[in-house]
């Protein structure tokens, strides 16, 4: 792999820390899914799901007549589904695995899966012809930490609005995800699992969710959204409101992160979220703190397992990623205060390390507050590093974008990948989030919600492609325009927009 040198604005003296980062107005992006607004959130939807008694059947239900409607030409109202098997053909394949792109294929669907490659010149009898005319055929995108539930709305709307427009928001950016061509997304902490039921039962439109549940915290840590006057809580007080909505559960000792646990696996999460240390724009932990005892994350990952999957942990710095790989976690989230011995550790246990673009330019998370500013800042500097000692160690790497309460950065969803081709040539990037991606969702095992692979274009695999105008070798710009130059969007085997001409 041609690894190219890192250069642009986000090194360390590019930085004005009076100001934040030079040439943007506000600070860099980080982790705030344990931050105030998160709480209010939390409260927020437990207060209006007890006031209004609402299900969750009777909310996804009511979804669908306000989230299916598209006006834009090309989108159908509903996805099209072909009672013939689909031929795509004159095409450039980028099939998410041998690190080319080739021409002289085409891809043969039947139903929700990749059946066959086919020459370019073979005929399939009874096949409906879809001439992708001389564009690159690829597999769906995949963001690897995602908060389905949090990303389209402000912490004013979080705090003001009631559950019902919470939901209706969440249903409508599902939409629009998966027009920008992310067909699967690793939900990293929130109650999505309503919004997942709904996609998956057509009432609304949106990508594959593999949801992590609640968050899993100690008292204190990153997932405490508790307010001050709830402190002390004594052994039989009532929970929070933030645990009550499913946006995080509290748990100290091994008996109680057992039990934690083990309710988001039975409510259906895919795999669990840990939160091993501090945060950005936490109302209570410092960004330097270690969160829970080696025992305690044991137990988490143990519990896991037991399940046949496994955990991802929130985590910074050094210290609390070697604690976490040395408990059995299986994906580091963020870590970019992570050292050489870290990264070695991360490395030689097989660990994914979940990487996200927190640098210092246009696609930040605009923030608020010296202290929050100064930590963004110091993880913004180190995002940096944390890709070059991940390319250097060849850590198994992956890639989202933790776009959290910014619903005006949503739109450059696909352009915080295209622009680290800044450490990556463009296709080995591009396979991080397509095959790579989705390696790492297959380590659900039997908890994964999806019978199939995901990211790659291969015989068997679930058929979500993307058909785009864009050349892959040369540049990932075209995925900054997904309106444009994302000709044709399919998930499952359905075609929910073709704008071909």
């Amino acid at each position: 792999m041609f690894i190219r040198p890192a250069t642009g604005p986000s090194r360390p003296h590019d930085f004005d820390h009076a100001h934040g980062p030079a040439g943007h107005h506000a600070a860099c992006a980080a982790c705030e899914c344990g931050g105030p607004a998160s709480l209010a959130v939390g409260e927020k939807i437990t207060a209006d799901l007890s006031r209004r008694a609402l299900l969750v059947g009777a909310t996804a239900a009511a979804l669908a007549p306000f989230i299916t409607l598209r006006a834009t030409p090309g989108i159908a109202a509903e996805p099209r589904v072909s009672d013939r098997p689909l031929l795509l053909t004159n095409l450039r394949l980028f099939d998410g695995i041998d690190g080319g792109v080739r021409q002289g294929v085409s891809v043969l669907v039947e139903g929700n899966r990749i059946v066959g490659l086919p020459g370019a010149d073979d005929r399939i009898d009874g096949a409906e012809i879809i001439d992708c005319g001389g564009r690159l055929v690829m597999p769906g995108l995949i963001d690897a930490h995602w908060h389905a539930m949090l990303c389209g709305i402000t912490e004013l709307t979080a705090m003001t609005s009631d559950v019902g427009y919470l939901y209706l928001v969440a249903g409508r950016e599902a939409e629009r995800t998966l027009m920008r061509g992310f067909t699967s997304v690793r939900d990293a902490g929130g109650p999505s699992f309503a919004l997942k039921r709904a996609i998956d039962q057509g009432i609304i439109s949106g990508p594959r969710i593999y949801p992590s549940g609640a968050m899993i915290t100690q008292t204190s840590g990153h997932g405490d959204f508790r307010m001050r006057h709830e402190v002390p809580r004594g052994s039989g007080d009532p929970l929070s409101q933030g645990e009550l909505a499913g946006m995080s559960a509290i748990a100290d000792g091994r008996a109680e992160v057992l039990r934690r646990v083990r309710e988001q696996l039975m409510l259906g999460a895919s795999q669990i979220k840990l939160m091993a240390g501090g945060g950005v724009t936490s109302a209570y932990d410092p960004l330097d703190t270690t969160q829970y005892t080696a025992d305690e994350l044991r137990a988490g990952v143990e519990a896991a397992g037991d399940w046949n999957t496994y955990t991802m942990a929130h985590v910074y710095t050094a210290r609390g990623i070697k604690r976490a790989v040395e408990a059995g976690v299986k994906s580091i989230e963020h870590g970019q205060l992570a050292d050489e011995n870290a990264v070695r550790m991360m490395a030689d246990a097989g660990v994914w390390w979940s990487l996200q673009p927190f640098l210092a330019d246009d696609d930040a998370n605009i923030k608020s507050g010296p202290d929050a500013r100064a930590k963004q800042l110091e993880v913004a500097e180190g995002t940096v590093r944390a890709y070059e000692m991940a390319i250097a160690h060849n850590v198994k790497t992956a890639w989202g974008t933790d776009i959290l309460f910014s619903p005006q950065n949503l739109p450059s969803q696909g352009r915080q990948l295209a622009k680290l081709t800044r450490f990556y040539d463009p296709l080995p990037l591009l396979a991080i989030a397509t095959a790579k991606n989705g390696e790492l969702l297959r380590l659900s095992g039997p908890r994964n919600p999806y019978d199939g692979n995901l990211g790659v274009i291969e015989p068997g695999a679930l058929a979500d492609i993307l058909v785009a105008d864009g050349d892959p070798t040369t540049s990932l710009d075209f995925l900054s325009d997904p309106d444009a130059n994302l000709r044709l969007i399919m998930k499952d085997g359905k075609i929910y927009k073709d704008t071909r001409g």
